[in-house]
């Protein structure tokens, strides 16, 4: 298991980032984590609470020490899309502060940063892999292509030590609104498991990337860990991810769930599933180099998601 750390988590209250916490707790390592509210943040850590984008919030989270520091703060798509000042005020400048602060208190430090396929865009080539270009369309994968930039700068400035790892479809997200446009995905979970009926707003045989949130913090940790030469020079690399038509989706959380997956009809929205749910074939042979993984098959991402739910 090695030696155990310091880590710094922003967003740790989120849904990617209390599954984080938890298992770096039963890792035995030290968190420290920022988030927006006390609501969702961990036990057990040691918790600063505040915007983000406030120095004096930062200077709080990065004043005890850090071994390493997980960047997962963000204003998501749809919420960036509505206010495109805030996305750069969060997304863009705080974090590139942020990373200046980190270096200078920890020359070198791993820093780990969840960015998005967002950045892929949404005209995609017959299959996407380490040497698909940036060609981010929305504004949220604008601001993350951005970070990814600083993020592989800094590294060869050995401020850092940065990894950005992309995110593909997590499952299964807490019920409710979370400001992302993908979060039909999460829904369709939450309907099933309930025995509802669910009005699909894609077709059946849209496909998606997706991973489950618990593989996703394994992943996250494992990027703490490995060994930055495996890397492409940009220091990015896109997580390995299970490619499902939502018909597929369906059919195995309705199994998993005692249901029928009739309960699920489909009424596209176009420009959603243009954006959302027209994934190709997928390859990552450079995150897989560097260890990090999918769930492996469909049944395992369901069942790891409806443990998390």
């Amino acid at each position: 298991m090695g030696r155990k750390m310091r880590i710094v988590i922003t967003g740790a209250g989120g849904f990617v980032g209390r599954e984080l916490c938890r298992q770096l707790l039963l890792r035995g390592d030290e968190v420290v984590g920022l988030d927006i509210s006390g609501y969702g943040l961990c036990s057990g850590i040691r918790q600063v609470i505040g915007e983000f984008s406030e120095p004096a919030v930062r200077r709080d989270l990065l004043s005890a020490g850090f071994d390493a520091l997980i960047h997962l703060a963000t204003v998501p798509g749809g919420a960036a899309e509505m206010d495109p000042v805030a996305s750069r005020r969060v997304n863009v400048d705080a974090m590139y502060d942020m990373l200046l602060e980190a270096a200078a208190i920890r020359a070198g430090v791993r820093v780990v940063y969840a960015s998005s396929i967002a950045v892929l865009g949404d005209a995609l080539p017959a299959t996407v892999d380490d040497q698909t270009p940036l060609a981010p369309r929305m504004i949220y994968g604008g601001h993350k292509a951005m970070m990814e930039h600083a993020v592989a700068m800094f590294s060869n400035r050995a401020m850092i030590d940065g990894v950005t790892v992309r995110l593909p479809g997590i499952l299964a997200r807490p019920k409710g609104p979370s400001g992302m446009k993908s979060a039909f995905m999460s829904d369709l979970f939450h309907a099933l498991k309930a025995g509802e009926p669910f009005e699909c707003p894609v077709s059946p045989d849209g496909t998606i990337w997706a991973q489950s949130v618990m593989k996703c913090a394994e992943n996250l940790i494992s990027a703490v860990h490995l060994d930055s030469a495996l890397l492409p020079s940009t220091r990015a690399v896109t997580l390995p991810a299970l490619r499902l038509s939502l018909a597929e989706l369906t059919a195995e959380i309705a199994l998993q769930c005692g249901v029928s997956p009739g309960l699920v009809s489909y009424n596209p929205d176009v420009p959603l599933e243009t954006a959302f749910a027209r994934q190709p074939l997928l390859a990552t042979p450079a995150a897989e180099r560097a260890g990090l993984a999918h769930d492996g098959n469909s049944a395992n991402l369901v069942r790891n998601a409806l443990a998390t739910l």
